[in-house]
């Protein structure tokens, strides 16, 4: 295992009875890295996680967490991470401090130093003017901050997110991508299952993608994106009837399949796009095409995981 590896995951393979629901995954995660493990329902991310964390055993393959095999070595392995899931399991009958300040010393701190410890998290996630009432006054963002904030109390060195946003408002959501990522900036190296593709294209470093239990692809997001074509070009046609006549003049002069979506066309642009699309709007000109939007953007994550997965596995 390379010094710089922090997870390792080498072929590893999953059964359950005749069916292979992992096949042969490999990765590797490196110190202070953001990683994202995407892929459709049922495509095999929650098991893999299940594996990494040692609650489910391999079937073949190495998983190594700091050196340690989570097969052989599982108790020192465990210690060198912390889970944060989609449920909490957070006492709602007492406060945020006293939440963390149990969990401190279930960690091994002493009194003094789990207090510390408790006020030092709870300023790093904004819930100090919240702190000592008890959780039935808390917003769905607050206990989410709060349950990822109990997961840092042993201040892990790795940290497995399975959707932690999930039904989170878009502001809440922000804020817990900020505290992603100063944790990230502290040290700390992060294994992140997410819902929300641009969740993952902001805060990943790089993102595996997994489909029917087999790694598609893995790379930065914008490797990915590069993968299903380069930049595409998007208009919207005022008139729905020239909507035909526009397709065609598109298809002729990039000759490639144009996608319809009542008065929006998009296609894929080649090398030469501000060339094609400088000729494209010379001809809607000639033909009297007026356009309401005209745009030429790079691929979406989405675009990646729609071209490269099939779908609910």
């Amino acid at each position: 295992m390379s010094k710089d590896n922090v997870i390792q995951v080498t072929n590893i393979q999953k059964r359950f009875g005749n069916k292979t629901v992992v096949q042969d995954v490999s990765f590797t995660i490196k110190k202070g890295e953001i990683f994202g493990l995407l892929g459709p329902n049922g495509a095999g991310k929650t098991t893999i996680l299940r594996m990494i964390t040692t609650l489910l055993r391999q079937d073949a393959g190495q998983i190594l967490l700091n050196g340690f095999d989570t097969l052989t070595q599982s108790r020192l392995a465990r210690q060198q991470f912390s889970v944060t899931g989609q449920t909490t399991a957070i006492d709602q009958d007492l406060s945020a401090r006293e939440n963390l300040m149990i969990f401190g010393k279930l960690n091994g701190l002493a009194s003094e130093a789990a207090r510390s410890r408790a006020i030092e998290l709870l300023t790093d996630f904004d819930l100090v003017n919240s702190a000592d009432q008890t959780l039935a006054t808390f917003s769905g963002g607050m206990r989410r901050r709060l349950d990822l904030a109990i997961s840092l109390i042993g201040k892990p060195s790795i940290l497995f997110l399975d959707e932690p946003t999930t039904g989170l408002d878009p502001r809440t959501r922000v804020q817990m991508w900020q505290a992603i990522q100063k944790l990230v900036a502290q040290g700390s190296t992060v294994l992140l299952t997410t819902q929300y593709l641009e969740e993952a294209d902001h805060l990943a470093n790089r993102i595996a993608l997994i489909d029917h239990g087999q790694m598609i692809t893995v790379g930065t997001p914008s490797e990915l994106k590069q993968q299903v074509g380069g930049m595409q070009l998007r208009l919207e046609v005022t008139d729905l009837k020239q909507v035909p006549q526009a397709q065609k003049i598109i298809q002729d002069i990039l000759a490639v399949s144009v996608h319809v979506d009542e008065r929006t066309l998009i296609a894929l642009l080649s090398n030469t796009g501000m060339q094609s699309a400088s000729k494209i709007l010379d001809q809607f000109q000639t033909a009297g095409i007026a356009i309401n939007n005209f745009a030429i953007e790079t691929p979406s994550l989405d675009d990646v995981f729609l071209k490269m997965t099939v779908g609910k596995n």
